[in-house]
């Protein structure tokens, strides 16, 4: 089904303004001159290697888990001036833990199987979003009157993972309060991109991508309530999974869940290797880890593979880039050549309202009649009451402490119909049951991953609606993959979602690694390093 004409015509009114304003922007913003800044290459080989293969290493004395964990600090130390991606650390700590790591093994003598089941990721280190507690860390959410605040104990799953072996060097820049696609906060700063520092490492989780990306940690752990763990891998070249909801746990993140969040968000794995994927998410699901069947072996001839091109053209989202429809086409190609299966292009024509669906159930009350924490609440974190529209005015004059965008969102929800619109919740019934139907216990479906590739430094403020290519799923609460596709001409990272039927998370895992296969996966920023980056990609690829 098509636009009318008075969608059409909506649509394009909408983006001559947007791409009006958007000019003006630029022409009237002081440019920044850092096209040619580049990351150096990657040289440490041990920085090349997944967290599994890091994991077997260290357990067979191989190398030493203080080795590793320098490593990884020494690239941090390298990169982060470029990007600051990492906005707190405990590079100390992780070291002392890593000795302890070294002890542990040396004086164990219950064999190798026995470390790889109790403690699978034993002496690999970990980046954490800035938004999760971490003993002994900040938790500021990007918010200067956070600033202070120290998380007194770990969420419960950076409580697993660090019980599985895991050594956290520090916390990753985020969002203010989480609640928007580009990483960015008058706290720590912006948050750039490694194949472009001019360019947004994405939100809210952008800290944790750039850092994953540029070699800074091997693995890292963002939550994804609208596309904050998919937006920032995508833009940075990395596998990301939102796990089904309800698997793993929401405690212990500010800011904290509240009506039907809880239902919508995720916290899940950001991983340069898609082995990565499967073992980060049996380990932060804890004892939920059976409802997933990770442990079954996936045969992709015998499932049932879905594309669909776009949202059937809202006039709130940008045109999906033509480079990412070749990339999806790709895909598609690739699986009826390799595996024989047929892939079919559908639609669903209530995609073309998913920014409405998203908003309309985001602030819909729990079971028990009570509605979500505010915006506005927690924009004045316990101070007095923030009013959005005089923090425009102070922003105006340089005086305010929020960001444009959260003073944009807090308009806007502010504005919003407390009653929900019955159309709205009619096509979010209609697309569920559809998607549910379509997908079923073995079907698999491709979505763009964002219309757009990583947009340059605030430009989401004028796209503010694109998130919604990934949010969609939030509310259908399906697992969704994030899985890279190369590079294209600029070397800017192309990319894909894989999704599934509601606790099928082991089909999207499964073709993650196959299309890490097929087209390359992560690919190393520094373009100084390509030829180096080939060799160790096929080195990587036979040890898997």
């Amino acid at each position: 089904m098509g636009l009318t004409v008075g969608e059409r015509l909506k649509k394009w009114i909408f983006q001559a303004v947007t791409g009006v304003l958007y000019m003006l922007f630029r022409l009237l913003s002081r440019q920044r001159h850092d096209g040619a800044l580049k990351l150096s290459p990657i040289r440490n080989p041990l920085l090349k290697l997944s967290a599994v293969q890091l994991a077997e290493k260290i357990r067979k004395r191989e190398v030493s888990s203080v080795e590793v964990v320098q490593a990884f600090i020494d690239r941090i130390q390298e990169v982060n001036p470029l990007l600051n991606a990492m906005v707190n650390d405990r590079f100390s700590s992780a070291l002392s833990e890593a000795a302890h790591v070294d002890q542990l093994i040396e004086e164990h003598t219950g064999g190798e199987e026995v470390l790889q089941e109790q403690l699978p990721l034993l002496g690999v280190p970990l980046s954490v979003k800035g938004s999760f507690f971490l003993q002994g860390m900040p938790c500021s959410v990007g918010m200067i009157s956070r600033a202070g605040v120290i998380s007194s104990e770990d969420a419960p799953h950076v409580a697993l993972l660090k019980r599985a072996g895991a050594i956290p060097l520090g916390v990753t820049n985020t969002s203010e309060l989480c609640m928007w696609m580009e990483t960015s906060n008058h706290l720590h700063g912006i948050t750039n991109n490694p194949y472009d520092i001019g360019r947004t490492s994405g939100g809210s989780s952008g800290g944790e991508g750039s850092i994953v990306s540029s070699g800074g940690s091997v693995i890292g752990i963002g939550s994804d309530i609208g596309g904050s763990i998919r937006m920032p891998c995508f833009f940075n070249g990395i596998f990301g999974h939102k796990p089904t909801p309800g698997i793993i746990s929401n405690v212990g993140q500010h800011p904290a869940v509240s009506g039907l969040h809880d239902e919508f968000l995720s916290a899940g794995p950001l991983c340069r290797y898609a082995e990565d994927l499967l073992l980060m998410t049996r380990v932060m699901a804890g004892a939920n880890a059976d409802k997933l069947s990770l442990s079954l072996e996936v045969d992709l001839k015998k499932l049932r593979f879905f594309t669909v091109v776009d949202d059937g053209g809202s006039p709130l989202t940008s045109p999906v880039d033509k480079q990412l429809m070749r990339a999806q086409r790709k895909v598609v190609r690739q699986l009826e050549e390799d595996l024989g299966v047929r892939v079919k292009d559908i639609s669903f024509p209530q995609l073309k309202y998913s920014y409405q669906i998203f908003d309309t159930f985001l602030a819909l009350p729990d079971k028990d009649g009570k509605p979500p924490q505010s915006f506005v609440e927690l924009m004045s974190d316990g101070g007095p009451g923030a009013w959005p529209l005089w923090e425009l005015i102070k922003w105006l004059f340089g005086k305010c402490d929020h960001t444009l965008p959260t003073i944009g969102w807090a308009l806007l929800v502010s504005t919003c119909s407390a009653t929900p619109s019955q159309f709205i919740l009619q096509q979010k019934e209609t697309l569920q049951r559809e998607m549910d139907e379509v997908l079923g216990t073995d079907g698999v479906l491709l979505y763009p991953s964002h219309p757009l590739l990583a947009p340059r430094h605030h430009h989401p403020i004028f796209t503010p609606f694109n998130f919604s290519y990934t949010g969609i799923f939030n509310i259908l609460g399906l697992p969704v993959s994030q899985c890279p596709l190369g590079l294209n001409e600029e070397g800017l990272p192309l990319g894909v979602q894989v999704v599934a039927g509601r606790l099928q998370d082991h089909l999207t895992l499964a073709m993650a690694r196959y299309l890490e296969r097929a087209f390359g996966g992560w690919r190393e920023p520094a373009a100084e390093a390509a030829g180096a980056h080939n060799l160790s990609q096929t080195q990587h690829h036979e040890k898997s």
